[in-house]
């Protein structure tokens, strides 16, 4: 038998751990006395120890026979004892942090486990963001899986990418290390109007997914809003065994269960359905093996602000679901799901990943973590040294666009009232509404109405085309200024708001100056910058400290100074342009039609 050296040293670890166990003259390297233990696998809680060896756990019970002279003793007088949390989807670029930032906040809420989706950078930079990305991952301490692109854009023909992902590239990011399967498949989410008008997709779509099957990796599904035949024609193009985490009603969670979907229930910054989607369990009595908690977005600032996983986990005890049950939510349920048989239980031969609970279990007060064994946080610090991480030239200066003028992000029209087709803004949502509002015309341009909170928004492509989508948005509430970014789900091209047309192209045109940011502007002066090199998306130039002061700053800007009475809202501005997400949205092609795969003119009638 040919073996490899890490099947060898596999053998060799748990021979070790079975000498510890079975001679008198082995002892346990480590061993956490007096534990209370949630028990994820019987969901029970009792008193216990811990033992390790080097990085995985012994057993759990009496321990005392297991320690020696040079054992580790930590008594930890009957605190709480989880498995490490597992986020079951993610995207760092949401965060604007490099995952070795994002990791010096996170690691030290307990979250040991990150299924991060790096289609963000996949449609700005296509292999070679997703191949970066997938670097930075591999050197982590804690354990990082990428799942990749099978498509970019997600809506061929309503919005322009900075690179065009088919199932062509999909073999080699599949390759790629840390890679564990293919991300949500957003290309097929409004399945039924992509089998209409683009049914190539499908195939496309078929053939990533059965590639990815046949070499043991996994797919996640995307099915907003999706039932009846529509949601079946989505699970099978994923393969089957999907999971979606775009559920936003009770109804909808009841039948993606009922059909054998992962509800990956979403609990982030700004998209917040887990409360919806847990009364199938609470009003239901739905088994809750396949529930399954994800934060998707989520800022910088709210984890160090409120936590990780250990603060949705708080989060859904407190809408009546039980402690032990909700913790499994964030580790055996996804451990179980993505295969990773190593995590997220505490029992015999598993990675010793623990998170210690100071206090009820119920209010997840995180006062240790141990990955591999290894005590790497205390108290909210974290304990270990990750090096800073700096991403190649090749991922920045993705901006090739010209400055624009104040006229091009108006919207022409004719006489001088006109229907127009505008989006309605829904707080703490990715959906958004289909508002059509009669509006005066002025000058051959649509005026826009502070005092309705009608105001203009445009989507500025930044690849090279020349192509501005324009319409209004609803929602945000701005009396002075625009804000502008090159976050823009999904294709990212540069999205901006604003209450006139001369700071909205100051907004812009100091996004395309910093080659990707945020910049918040009043009276023609930028108040607020922030930098993004790497694809526009995110900065390796700041630390996670230094993003959330620079962030916090700005957001205050937005509130104090341009009357924004939205939360977070570049967050929720860069969901304005995703075309999966129903109902009306918008590209640098127009206002999409998500429901229906289709753009829209902006103006339906001129009155």
């Amino acid at each position: 038998m040919n073996l490899s050296q890490e099947e060898q040293n596999l053998i060799e670890e748990r021979f070790r751990a079975i000498e510890v166990l079975l001679s008198p003259q082995k002892f346990a390297t480590k061993v956490l006395k007096n534990a209370r233990v949630v028990n994820v696998l019987t969901r029970e809680i009792y008193r216990a120890d811990i033992a390790i060896n080097g990085k995985i756990i012994l057993m759990i019970g009496d321990c005392n026979n297991l320690i020696g002279p040079e054992t580790e003793v930590i008594d930890l007088n009957g605190k709480y004892v989880t498995p490490g949390f597992i986020d079951a989807h993610m995207h760092f670029e949401s965060a604007m942090l490099t995952i070795t930032e994002f990791t010096r906040i996170s690691l030290p809420t307990g979250t040991t486990c990150l299924i991060c989706d790096p289609h963000e950078i996949g449609n700005v930079l296509g292999p070679e963001g997703v191949r970066a990305m997938a670097a930075e991952a591999a050197l982590m301490p804690h354990h990082v899986f990428l799942r990749i692109p099978a498509l970019t854009p997600d809506s061929p023909g309503l919005e322009t990418p900075g690179y065009h992902i088919t199932s062509r590239e999909v073999p080699e990011m599949l390759s790629y290390p840390s890679v564990s399967g293919i991300g949500e498949i957003q290309g097929v989410s409004a399945i039924k109007f992509v089998f209409a008008h683009n049914p190539d997709v499908i195939k496309d779509t078929l053939a990533s997914t059965i590639y990815a099957r046949s070499i043991g990796k996994g797919v996640d599904g995307n099915a907003p809003e999706l039932f009846g035949p529509e949601l079946a024609a989505h699970i099978i193009a994923g393969g089957t065994d999907v999971s979606c985490h775009e559920t936003t009603t009770k109804a909808e969670a009841i039948e993606k269960l009922r059909y054998g979907v992962y509800l990956l229930m979403r609990e982030g910054s700004t998209q917040r359905n887990m409360a919806e989607c847990i009364k199938a369990l609470t009003e239901e009595g739905f088994d809750s093996r396949r529930m399954i908690l994800a934060t998707d977005d989520m800022l910088a600032e709210d984890i160090v602000k409120s936590g990780h996983m250990n603060d949705i986990i708080r989060r859904t005890i407190r809408q009546g679901v039980g402690a032990v049950e909700a913790i499994q939510m964030a580790t055996i349920n996804p451990a179980t799901w993505l295969g990773l048989n190593h995590l997220g239980v505490l029992a015999p031969g598993k990675l010793a990943d623990l998170v210690v609970i100071a206090g009820e279990l119920e209010d997840m007060e995180v006062e240790a973590v141990y990955l591999k064994g290894e005590l790497v946080a205390k108290d909210g610090e974290l304990l270990i040294d990750i090096p800073p991480y700096t991403y190649p030239a090749t991922v920045k200066k993705s901006v090739k666009r010209d400055y624009v003028s104040a006229a091009e992000l108006m919207l022409p029209a004719r006489g001088t009232k006109a229907i127009v087709r505008c989006i309605g803004l829904i707080p703490d949502q990715n959906l958004s509404h289909a508002i059509e509002v009669e509006m005066k015309v002025d000058n051959g341009y649509i005026l826009p109405s502070l005092d309705e909170d009608l105001l203009p928004i445009a989507v500025v492509g930044r690849y090279g085309q020349k192509d501005i989508g324009r319409s209004f948005v609803k929602g945000f509430g701005l009396k002075n200024g625009a804000f502008a970014e090159s976050v823009a789900h999904d294709a990212h091209n540069i999205i901006v708001v604003g209450t006139n047309y001369n700071d909205m192209a100051v907004a812009v045109n100091h996004v395309i100056k910093m080659q990707g940011g945020v910049a918040v502007v009043k009276g023609g002066r930028v108040l607020g910058e922030l930098p993004l090199e790497i694809g526009g998306l995110m900065t390796d130039a700041l630390t996670a400290h230094e993003l959330i002061a620079r962030t916090a700053l700005l957001h205050r800007l937005a509130a104090e100074e341009l009357g924004c009475k939205v939360h977070a809202p570049f967050m929720h501005l860069a969901f304005l342009s995703l075309t999966t997400s129903p109902k009306w949205k918008l590209t640098d092609k127009g206002v999409v039609d998500a429901n229906n795969y289709c753009v829209l003119s902006a103006i339906k009638e001129v009155l």
